[in-house]
């Protein structure tokens, strides 16, 4: 009975995108129950700006390490192209789930939406009309290129509007010129075709819109609603909400150990054996001091150093 049980359950949240076009606020609170932070009212983790500031110097390394330590090992994703690709993409993933179009369910989903829950436009939209300010759009668009691009200029003005972000797009772009006009629009993506998408079920039809905040599928990393997106060096990591301030403080730690360690070696006080090597409590010592008498010159902020100061011993 236990086993017919849990495979219901996997079954049913497996198919939800098909059944619920939005998750609902109970739903999305069941599949994220670390949580235990601030949410928007659908229920979507809240990470605070303050955290998302400073994990824009994180790197993915960093990211890496600490996920791994937690036995998150599938959430990096490779592999795309890139616009800024000297820029950070990092906020909180609000996502979207297409399929290749097919009519009859497409109609369904297109009366629902209009009838029911008030959603207006063709369904491309409707996920960006529900963006606000630190939100990544992130789009599971099944790899589609020609004739599948739902994204061009005038969406990424829209998107970079409501967010000041740009988006991590699972399949083509389109008006490529025009989104690299827009300043801030750091993006990543499959592939660029100049076709567009076609949302017409009794037409041309090629992509149909079956699950927004759902869980979905972004380069072999099962991405959820409120993950924070870490985009930059050609690539992205998606990081749990409740992971956010581990990764984040294990960053701004290695970094400043770094600073420290760079700034002996260069003044020849420690060799690299002694800096390699776990520290002995006389480095730690030095440390400490170098953290107190640089913490208003540091790329951290004060307050975080002086709490991780009242941890120490030394």
């Amino acid at each position: 009975m236990k086993r017919f049980l849990l495979a219901s359950i996997c079954w049913a949240v497996a198919c939800l995108p098909l059944f619920a076009q939005q998750i609902s606020k109970e739903e999305l609170l069941f599949l994220t129950p670390e949580w235990k932070g601030e949410r928007f009212p659908d229920g979507r983790p809240k990470v605070s700006d303050a955290l998302l500031k400073r994990m824009r110097r994180v790197t993915h390394e960093e990211a890496w390490a600490v996920m791994k330590g937690q036995n998150y090992k599938y959430q990096y994703a490779e592999g795309w192209q890139v616009i800024n690709p000297d820029s950070v993409l990092v906020g909180r993933a609000l996502t979207a789930t297409f399929m290749p179009g097919r009519p009859d369910v497409h109609r369904v989903i297109d009366k629902k939406g209009h009838e029911k829950d008030g959603r207006v436009k063709s369904q491309n939209a409707w996920p960006i009309d529900m963006l606000v300010k630190g939100d990544v759009y992130v789009v599971n668009q099944f790899g589609a290129h020609k004739d599948g691009p739902t994204i061009g200029d005038n969406l990424g003005n829209s998107i970079y509007a409501k967010t000041g972000n740009g988006i991590v797009y699972e399949g083509a772009i389109r008006d490529i010129a025009g989104l690299k006009e827009i300043g801030g629009f750091t993006s990543f993506y499959r592939s660029y075709h100049p076709s567009h998408h076609l949302n017409n079920p009794d037409g041309e039809l090629n992509t149909t819109l079956v699950g927004i905040n759902q869980p979905t599928l972004i380069g072999g990393v099962m991405v959820m609603a409120g993950d924070i997106v870490l985009g930059r060096d050609g690539a992205v990591t998606f990081i749990p909400p409740h992971l956010v301030e581990k990764v984040v403080t294990t960053s701004e730690i290695v970094r400043l150990r770094d600073m420290f360690g760079h700034e002996r070696l260069r003044q020849q006080k420690y060799t690299p054996g002694q800096i390699d090597n776990r520290w002995t409590d006389d480095i730690e010592k030095d440390f400490s001091q170098w953290l107190n008498a640089h913490i208003n010159e540091l790329p951290v902020p004060k307050e975080q150093i002086q709490e991780y100061l009242k941890k120490r011993t030394w």
